[in-house]
């Protein structure tokens, strides 16, 4: 584990007090197993790991982009992941610290200009106190206030406090930043009487023109980017909140080269590898686009859009008659450990809550532990699940490592992760694991990358010593239920049996 205190590391510390009292052989045989076990574990590095990406059609796909020959720095929010991603960005800073380390280190540096990344919550929290502190000081920087309307990296929460594109355009003004351009998705929305004046109203296609104007300008500029999280334009689509384009982007399998291009332009997760005879070509996820349409940028002959169509989702198999026999219940003696692994967003934190209220119905005891991190944004998820007879059987609501009674795999990547084997072991864990193959931000970069399914599939059947089942999941409860969302439920059911 990284920045957090294992169990394996208190138990060492505690077992090497009590051994100055009076040593306890057993303890410390106990240790010895834990260590061989994480040494082990050391040699199963996973060839690829699910790292947190930006949604699709996510507005920082675009706003993060920086002309080449500049810098950007990062700062708290989502637009914090282009420090892993092909941004020329780097660097972070603590929220409302946005450009304070440029103000020190810019009048010692070869370097004459520099963008910010500020995201309007950290500017409606602290942030304005920032570029205040840039303008007393006259440095050459660029702050671009990614305006998405949302609380996006916690949960897409209303922002507290009244706030719009154009009150930050007329605030930045009165602080004194020299050039403020407000760059939207939907320019129309806004009206040029409402900005401050000399500020510019354009598409948030000219950024790269913007951008290379005002790191040209002495002293303090912004750029306002309006668009909103793609995250919150999906839930507000579904409930009626606000207009759904009547458009649909595919991509013709016999006229795509498979270039890649269409990745480059949009860095976007829904852009996916086909396989064919002719070698890899591209599509459209039609299920997690968020019609952004970023990818039809590039010079591309393959692309058909499709207007005023609705998508034909496929239609739910006819239920079956068959009625499964009731399997054997698992033996009570003691607690039973179940780790579920996914992406976030697909419904690896409701399996949990399942299992809580099925064991709850039952009069058993349970505890469930999510671990999410960064996992709305595409990132990996675990969920720690114990179940007892009773709830004092319960001492801690973390799996130790090779507690796990069984491996729940939502995803391939997450199953085979080093936090996910570690819960593992052979001649206890039994693994069930989704064998799709679900791309991750890695692709978007290499267009010729491959996806390492052999080599996780053996890391998997390897730690649990040959009891693992791989199926394609994602594929079987779109054909039985007509939406990919029901593939964590279909893997429960199928442990289940």
């Amino acid at each position: 584990s990284a920045d957090e205190l294992s169990a394996t590391m208190i138990a060492r510390a505690i077992v090497r007090r009590l051994a100055k009292l009076a040593p306890v052989p057993e303890l410390e045989a106990r240790l010895r197993r834990l260590e061989e076990r994480e040494a082990g574990l050391k040699s199963l590095q996973p060839p690829v790991k699910r790292i947190a990406y930006f949604c699709s059609g996510c507005p920082h796909n675009t706003s993060t982009k920086v002309p080449e020959g500049s810098t950007a720095l990062a700062g708290i929010g989502c637009h914090y992941m282009a420090l892993w991603m092909d941004r020329n960005t780097a660097t972070f800073t603590q929220m409302g610290g946005e450009g304070g380390t440029w103000i020190g280190r810019s009048p010692f540096a070869k370097t004459k200009h520099m963008f910010q990344n500020m995201g309007d919550g950290t500017y409606f929290h602290s942030g304005s106190l920032a570029i205040r502190a840039a303008v007393a000081a006259n440095t050459p920087i660029t702050f671009k206030i990614l305006y998405n309307d949302a609380v996006a990296m916690t949960g897409g929460q209303h922002m507290d406090g009244p706030l719009s594109p154009t009150i930050i355009a007329r605030q930045l003004a009165a602080e004194g930043v020299k050039r403020v351009v407000l760059l939207s998705e939907e320019p129309a929305r806004h009206s040029e009487s409402d900005l401050p004046a000399g500020a510019k109203l354009l598409h948030r296609d000219e950024l790269d023109a913007v951008q290379r104007e005002l790191r040209e300008v002495e002293g303090v500029t912004a750029i306002v980017f309006d668009q909103t999280c793609a995250a919150e334009k999906r839930r507000r689509r579904k409930r009626g909140l606000m207009p759904d384009p009547q458009r649909r982007v595919f991509i013709n399998e016999a006229v795509c080269e498979g270039c890649g291009d269409c990745g480059t332009q949009s860095n976007c997760l829904s852009v996916t590898p086909v396989e064919t005879e002719l070698g890899r070509k591209r599509a459209i996820d039609q299920s997690s686009c968020n019609k952004d349409f970023s990818c039809v940028k590039g010079f591309c002959p393959s692309f058909v859009t499709v207007e005023g169509g609705r998508l034909r989702k496929p239609e739910p198999v006819a239920e079956s008659t068959i009625v499964l026999p009731e399997p054997a219940t698992a033996d009570m003696e003691r607690p039973y450990g179940i780790l579920v692994t996914g992406i976030g967003g697909t419904g690896v934190v409701t399996i949990g809550q399942l299992l809580g209220m099925a064991a709850h119905l039952e009069g058993k005891a349970c505890s469930v532990m999510d671990l999410t991190g960064l996992a709305q944004k595409g990132g990996a998820v675990l969920s720690h699940v114990r179940i007892a007879d009773r709830p004092e059987r319960l001492h801690a609501v973390r799996l130790g490592i090779g507690a796990a009674d069984l491996l729940l795999g939502g995803d391939l990547v997450v199953s085979a992760s080093a936090d996910a084997l570690s819960r593992a072991a052979a001649k206890r864990t039994t693994a069930i694991v989704n064998a799709h193959e679900t791309i991750t931000g890695d692709f978007t970069r290499n267009p010729d990358w491959d996806f390492p399914a052999s080599r996780l599939q053996e890391m998997i059947a390897e730690t649990v010593g040959g009891a693992a089942t791989f199926l394609d999941a994602s594929r079987l409860a779109t054909t039985l239920m007509g939406d990919a969302i029901a593939t964590n439920a279909f893997m429960l059911g199928l442990a289940y049996q």
